[in-house]
């Protein structure tokens, strides 16, 4: 399979979580307060990465999210440059899905800066600390599921479904990212306080994606066994 192929279909992968997750965010709104809505947005998120997986997930493998690919990366099944190409194409997959979002809901109430990120109680320490271990729980999975006893054709909905359950708990707290392209694409589009914190969502999920790749490395080490 080509770079090329591969990166295109980040690109698409990323596209279709954010205009599903964020886009059903835009649309029904998901306080916390309010149960359906929360619990809708939840659900989009883990559909959206579904619909992706099995779509185009055979061609990349479907990390759409910088994190993952970071823990894929230190594990040692992606390459530098593959590392590199899949992040760029996962912003702008991003970035892309935010822009249809945004044209959308451009004369709509309900952009809620088109699903972007938010600290909890305004702390930066405690929004990294959700951040970081939300996306350990997740990646492990991915890890878990991708590589250490691979599922087959299960693998997207077992993704899906983890995906689904950090934002029932995450999105009460910082609206959950555990994806920093994710959080970058509504972020550039939207500006404003989204903008300023979106570096919070870059740096707590990397940390969390190379936490769970250091973790399945060391448990998954035979020769420590």
């Amino acid at each position: 399979m080509s770079l090329v192929k591969k990166a295109i279909s980040e690109f698409v992968g990323t596209f279709i979580l954010v205009l599903i997750g964020c886009g059903t965010a835009c649309a029904v709104g998901c306080d916390a307060r309010l149960g359906a809505g929360y619990l809708i947005t939840a659900l989009a998120f883990g559909v959206g990465l579904i619909a992706a997986c099995y779509s185009v997930g055979n061609l990349s493998g479907c990390h759409i999210n910088p994190a993952v690919s970071l823990s894929k990366l230190i594990t040692g099944t992606l390459k530098p440059v593959e590392f590199v190409c899949y992040v760029v194409s996962q912003c702008l997959g991003a970035l892309a899905g935010a822009g249809i979002l945004r044209a959308v809901f451009a004369d709509s109430d309900k952009t809620g800066a088109l699903g972007s990120n938010a600290l909890y109680n305004d702390s930066v320490g405690l929004s990294l600390l959700v951040e970081i271990v939300l996306t350990c729980v997740f990646v492990l999975v991915v890890l878990y599921t991708s590589e250490s006893h691979p599922q087959g054709s299960a693998s997207g909905l077992i993704i899906g479904l983890a995906l689904t359950a950090v934002h029932l708990l995450g999105i009460a707290l910082t609206g959950t990212s555990v994806n920093p392209a994710r959080s970058l694409g509504p972020a550039l589009i939207a500006g404003g306080d989204a903008l300023k914190v979106v570096w919070v969502f870059w740096v707590g999920p990397l940390v969390g994606g190379a936490i769970a790749a250091v973790l399945f490395r060391v448990l998954n080490d035979k020769k420590a066994q």
